[in-house]
């Protein structure tokens, strides 16, 4: 496949998960979005705040602003996305930096989730051919390309869009 091709699907991937998140959390009353679960965890606007958190790193090391990616060793060759998902364990502690806080509004979270989704858009678009090889490690320790961060960037989107439904109770 073509970078230009491979930047288009990666793209296209983020932006579906964003728009079926975004439309799930649009659907939904403050109330609704602010409640958290009976049984723990977060509510659905604590869930697109850490959306938001995180697709900001995701465009980082896409764009070299969060500098941890570096050339791909000379034996480096990319595991295929579907098994590095199956890497990811059902649960998962994010890192306390990708926590929400206590209380954020429906109107505070969407915005930020907003330009998160621009910014990893924007990554994307601007991710040469050479810097789309770098690797980076990942959070269950496999190394990716700068590619897979943006296969990352639509699977996170997606998980956390099922978490919201659960939360939501739909």
């Amino acid at each position: 496949m073509t970078h230009t091709a491979r930047i288009a699907e990666l793209s296209a991937a983020f932006t579906d998960s964003m728009a079926r998140f975004l439309a799930r959390l649009d659907a939904a009353t403050s109330d609704q979005l602010t409640q958290a679960p009976a049984d723990g965890g977060w509510s659905a606007v604590q869930v697109a705040w850490h959306v938001a958190a995180t697709n900001e790193a995701f465009a980082g090391l896409i764009d070299g602003s969060i500098p941890t990616a570096k050339p791909a060793p000379a034996d480096f060759a990319e595991m295929p996305w579907s098994a590095i998902a199956t890497e990811v364990p059902a649960k998962l502690d994010a890192p306390a930096r990708f926590h929400p806080p206590a209380h954020v509004s429906k109107a505070d979270a969407l915005s930020k989730l907003r330009a998160s989704e621009q910014r990893v858009i924007d990554a994307l678009a601007g991710l040469g051919e050479s810097r789309a090889n770098f690797t980076v490690k990942s959070i269950v320790g496999t190394p990716i390309s700068l590619y897979q961060v943006g296969n990352w960037a639509a699977a996170h989107v997606a998980r956390h869009n099922a978490q919201a439904k659960r939360v939501l109770g739909a």
